[in-house]
């Protein structure tokens, strides 16, 4: 039976995780069609992350490193394409991956909204009980970014915040050590305690 994912990226920082997902998925031999969806949001995020040539689906599957057979498989939409075959029920996805999903993507799927075509494709996995995977991307979380979740997790949503594997031990330790003196500096911030940044904040 053929298998066709999606995967809906919103606007929550950690676009290379929605690109390193396609291609794995893709690699891993059992997906026929990955439909990706990007919001206007995450063409932002895509564009300062990774560069202004990968900001939109279209760019992703042009962009990620895989053989023509894999990349014919990647079905690219923009969010304003609510005529799409996956904004309906009818047309059976075997799941869905919001990755990264951001906290505003969490709270209008965990109350039934859906302006566009990422939020259709997610509202319908809930409706039809399809396997739907929220990789959020937020720190902290407020009460009402965990009430969204905990209604998505009610719905039957896979709540998977991204997080790193510290087991695995990698001889570059350099994305692990970024990642920790980040998150050591968000905790701090929240104790009130000043802190050097050594270039770990947002700065637009």
């Amino acid at each position: 039976m053929a298998k066709e994912l999606a995967l809906l990226v919103s606007g929550g920082s950690g676009s290379v995780l929605a690109t390193r997902f396609a291609i794995a998925a893709l690699e891993s031999g059992q997906i026929d069609a990955l439909h990706l969806v990007v919001t206007g949001a995450a063409s932002k995020v895509l564009a300062h992350e990774m560069g202004s040539e990968w900001a939109s689906a279209r760019a992703i599957r042009d962009n990620l490193e895989l053989d023509e057979d894999l990349r014919s498989r990647i079905h690219p939409y923009t969010d304003s394409d609510l005529a799409a075959p996956v904004a309906s029920g009818s047309h059976r996805l075997h799941g869905v991956v919001v990755l990264p999903c951001s906290a505003g993507m969490a709270g209008s799927l965990a109350n039934g909204i859906s302006r566009g075509l990422a939020q259709r494709v997610a509202d319908v996995a809930i409706k039809q009980r399809w396997p739907l995977l929220i990789g959020i991307r937020e720190t902290p979380m407020s009460t009402i970014l965990l009430e969204n979740l905990l209604r998505l997790a009610q719905a039957g949503a896979h709540i998977v915040p991204p997080l790193p594997a510290f087991y695995l031990k990698p001889e570059d330790k350099t994305a692990h050590q970024i990642f920790v003196d980040h998150f050591c500096l968000r905790l701090l911030d929240l104790l009130g305690i000043p802190s050097r940044d050594n270039g770990l904040r947002w700065r637009g």
